[in-house]
Protein backbone atom coordinates (compact mmCIF):
# COMPACT_ATOMS: atom_id res chain seq x y z
CA UNK A 1 0.00 0.00 0.00
CA UNK A 2 1.50 3.22 -1.05
CA UNK A 3 1.62 6.47 1.07
CA UNK A 4 1.84 10.13 0.72
CA UNK A 5 5.34 10.84 -0.28
CA UNK A 6 6.89 12.64 3.24
CA UNK A 7 9.34 15.58 1.88
CA UNK A 8 8.66 18.61 4.17
CA UNK A 9 6.04 18.80 6.94
CA UNK A 10 4.55 21.77 8.16
CA UNK A 11 2.28 22.00 10.73
CA UNK A 12 0.97 22.37 14.38
CA UNK A 13 1.40 19.48 17.16
CA UNK A 14 -0.71 17.80 19.39
CA UNK A 15 0.80 17.51 22.75
CA UNK A 16 0.88 14.53 24.96
CA UNK A 17 3.74 14.84 27.57
CA UNK A 18 3.06 11.41 29.42
CA UNK A 19 5.84 9.05 29.30
CA UNK A 20 6.17 5.11 28.65
CA UNK A 21 2.88 5.55 26.49
CA UNK A 22 2.27 1.60 25.64
CA UNK A 23 0.24 0.23 22.63
CA UNK A 24 -2.31 -1.03 24.97
CA UNK A 25 -2.94 2.59 25.21
CA UNK A 26 -2.26 3.48 21.73
CA UNK A 27 -5.17 1.45 20.64
CA UNK A 28 -6.49 -1.44 23.67
CA UNK A 29 -6.26 -4.87 22.61
CA UNK A 30 -10.25 -4.88 22.43
CA UNK A 31 -9.72 -2.89 18.77
CA UNK A 32 -7.32 -5.20 17.34
CA UNK A 33 -9.98 -7.58 15.49
CA UNK A 34 -10.23 -6.02 12.12
CA UNK A 35 -7.34 -6.91 9.69
CA UNK A 36 -7.29 -4.02 7.12
CA UNK A 37 -5.68 -0.42 8.14
CA UNK A 38 -8.67 0.99 8.14
CA UNK A 39 -11.05 2.52 11.43
CA UNK A 40 -7.94 2.41 13.72
CA UNK A 41 -7.82 5.99 14.39
CA UNK A 42 -10.98 6.18 15.92
CA UNK A 43 -9.81 4.12 18.71
CA UNK A 44 -6.52 6.08 19.04
CA UNK A 45 -5.88 6.58 23.51
CA UNK A 46 -9.84 4.88 23.12
CA UNK A 47 -9.72 4.69 27.05
CA UNK A 48 -7.96 8.09 27.50
CA UNK A 49 -10.01 9.58 25.18
CA UNK A 50 -13.85 8.58 26.26
CA UNK A 51 -15.11 7.53 29.56
CA UNK A 52 -17.00 4.78 30.45
CA UNK A 53 -20.16 5.80 28.62
CA UNK A 54 -18.18 7.04 25.64
CA UNK A 55 -18.54 10.54 26.17
CA UNK A 56 -15.63 12.26 26.00
CA UNK A 57 -12.94 12.99 28.75
CA UNK A 58 -12.61 17.22 28.60
CA UNK A 59 -9.53 16.92 30.32
CA UNK A 60 -7.65 14.66 27.55
CA UNK A 61 -5.64 16.77 24.97
CA UNK A 62 -7.82 15.03 21.88
CA UNK A 63 -10.62 16.51 22.79
CA UNK A 64 -8.96 19.93 23.35
CA UNK A 65 -10.17 22.26 20.10
CA UNK A 66 -7.27 24.21 20.68
CA UNK A 67 -4.40 21.45 19.53
CA UNK A 68 -4.57 19.66 16.57
CA UNK A 69 -1.75 18.99 13.48
CA UNK A 70 -0.47 16.20 11.46
CA UNK A 71 2.61 15.97 14.07
CA UNK A 72 2.48 13.97 17.91
CA UNK A 73 4.16 14.93 20.74
CA UNK A 74 4.96 12.39 23.22
CA UNK A 75 6.83 12.10 26.11
CA UNK A 76 10.04 9.45 26.65
CA UNK A 77 9.54 6.22 25.58
CA UNK A 78 6.83 6.15 23.23
CA UNK A 79 5.20 3.07 21.81
CA UNK A 80 6.73 0.89 24.43
CA UNK A 81 4.80 -3.07 25.58
CA UNK A 82 3.21 -4.98 22.96
CA UNK A 83 4.78 -5.32 19.57
CA UNK A 84 1.29 -4.70 17.67
CA UNK A 85 1.39 -2.87 14.58
CA UNK A 86 -2.14 -2.10 14.90
CA UNK A 87 -0.98 1.16 17.24
CA UNK A 88 0.95 2.70 14.72
CA UNK A 89 -2.18 1.92 12.32
CA UNK A 90 -4.05 3.93 14.60
CA UNK A 91 -1.76 7.03 14.66
CA UNK A 92 -2.00 6.77 10.86
CA UNK A 93 -5.25 6.68 10.59
CA UNK A 94 -6.50 9.13 12.89
CA UNK A 95 -4.24 11.69 10.88
CA UNK A 96 -1.08 11.90 12.24
CA UNK A 97 1.95 11.74 9.90
CA UNK A 98 4.93 12.42 12.51
CA UNK A 99 5.68 11.45 16.17
CA UNK A 100 8.06 13.08 18.20
CA UNK A 101 9.49 11.72 21.17
CA UNK A 102 13.33 11.35 23.00
CA UNK A 103 12.97 7.99 22.92
CA UNK A 104 10.94 5.30 21.14
CA UNK A 105 10.97 1.69 21.08
CA UNK A 106 12.36 0.07 18.34
CA UNK A 107 9.07 -2.49 17.53
CA UNK A 108 6.86 0.59 17.28
CA UNK A 109 9.27 2.72 15.34
CA UNK A 110 9.75 0.14 12.97
CA UNK A 111 5.99 0.05 12.18
CA UNK A 112 5.46 3.54 12.32
CA UNK A 113 7.81 3.93 9.74
CA UNK A 114 6.21 0.73 7.58
CA UNK A 115 2.93 2.55 7.22
CA UNK A 116 4.05 5.88 5.74
CA UNK A 117 4.33 7.78 10.14
CA UNK A 118 7.97 9.49 10.47
CA UNK A 119 9.16 8.67 14.17
CA UNK A 120 11.50 11.69 15.07
CA UNK A 121 13.98 11.16 17.86
CA UNK A 122 14.64 14.00 19.48
CA UNK A 123 17.12 14.80 22.64
CA UNK A 124 14.94 15.13 26.15
CA UNK A 125 15.95 19.08 25.95
CA UNK A 126 14.70 19.86 22.19
CA UNK A 127 12.14 18.03 23.24
CA UNK A 128 11.41 19.97 26.49
CA UNK A 129 11.79 23.06 24.16
CA UNK A 130 8.77 21.95 21.71
CA UNK A 131 6.28 21.32 24.55
CA UNK A 132 7.06 24.60 25.94
CA UNK A 133 6.44 26.45 22.41
CA UNK A 134 3.52 24.42 22.03
CA UNK A 135 2.01 26.05 25.76
CA UNK A 136 2.98 29.33 24.75
CA UNK A 137 0.94 29.06 21.80
CA UNK A 138 -0.84 25.61 21.18
CA UNK A 139 -0.96 27.01 17.21
CA UNK A 140 2.69 27.10 17.19
CA UNK A 141 4.27 25.56 14.14
CA UNK A 142 6.79 22.83 13.49
CA UNK A 143 8.61 22.05 10.37
CA UNK A 144 9.97 18.07 9.77
CA UNK A 145 12.60 18.25 6.72
CA UNK A 146 12.38 14.44 6.19
CA UNK A 147 15.37 15.56 3.13
CA UNK A 148 17.89 17.32 5.79
CA UNK A 149 16.62 15.06 8.46
CA UNK A 150 16.00 18.37 10.91
CA UNK A 151 13.15 19.83 12.94
CA UNK A 152 12.26 23.07 13.62
CA UNK A 153 10.61 24.88 15.91
CA UNK A 154 8.97 27.87 13.74
CA UNK A 155 8.45 30.46 16.23
CA UNK A 156 12.00 30.37 17.68
CA UNK A 157 13.84 28.95 15.04
CA UNK A 158 15.66 26.64 16.92
CA UNK A 159 16.21 23.16 15.27
CA UNK A 160 17.77 19.64 15.96
CA UNK A 161 18.86 17.29 13.33
CA UNK A 162 17.77 13.66 13.63
CA UNK A 163 18.56 9.61 12.40
CA UNK A 164 16.62 8.01 10.14
CA UNK A 165 17.35 3.95 8.41
CA UNK A 166 18.20 5.52 4.31
CA UNK A 167 16.34 2.47 3.24
CA UNK A 168 13.08 4.07 5.14
CA UNK A 169 14.00 7.68 4.05
CA UNK A 170 13.49 6.63 0.60
CA UNK A 171 10.74 4.79 1.06
CA UNK A 172 9.46 7.96 2.85
CA UNK A 173 10.67 10.51 0.23
CA UNK A 174 8.47 8.16 -2.57
CA UNK A 175 5.68 6.67 -0.80
CA UNK A 176 6.37 3.88 -0.85
CA UNK A 177 5.83 0.77 1.33
CA UNK A 178 7.87 -2.46 1.38
CA UNK A 179 6.16 -4.18 -1.39
CA UNK A 180 6.12 -0.74 -3.72
CA UNK A 181 9.82 -0.03 -3.18
CA UNK A 182 10.09 -4.17 -4.63
CA UNK A 183 7.89 -3.31 -7.61
CA UNK A 184 10.06 -0.29 -8.10
CA UNK A 185 13.19 -2.47 -9.14
CA UNK A 186 11.22 -5.21 -10.60
CA UNK A 187 13.44 -5.03 -13.72
CA UNK A 188 16.34 -4.99 -11.39
CA UNK A 189 15.64 -7.82 -9.76
CA UNK A 190 14.58 -9.48 -12.81
CA UNK A 191 17.99 -8.99 -14.58
CA UNK A 192 19.79 -10.16 -11.94
CA UNK A 193 17.67 -13.38 -11.85
CA UNK A 194 18.48 -14.06 -15.58
CA UNK A 195 22.02 -13.46 -15.16
CA UNK A 196 22.41 -15.35 -11.88
CA UNK A 197 23.48 -18.91 -12.64
CA UNK A 198 21.54 -21.25 -10.78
Amino acid sequence: MAYDKFNILTSSAVPLPIENVDTDQIIPARFLKATERKGFGDNLFRDWKYNSDNSPKESFVLNNPIYGGKILVGGKNFGSGSSREHAAWAVYDYGFRCVVSSFFADIFRGNCLNVGVLPVQVSPEFLHKIFQAIETDPKTQLEVNLQNQTITINSTGESESFDINEYKKGNLLNGFDDIDYLLNIKENIETFAQNTPL
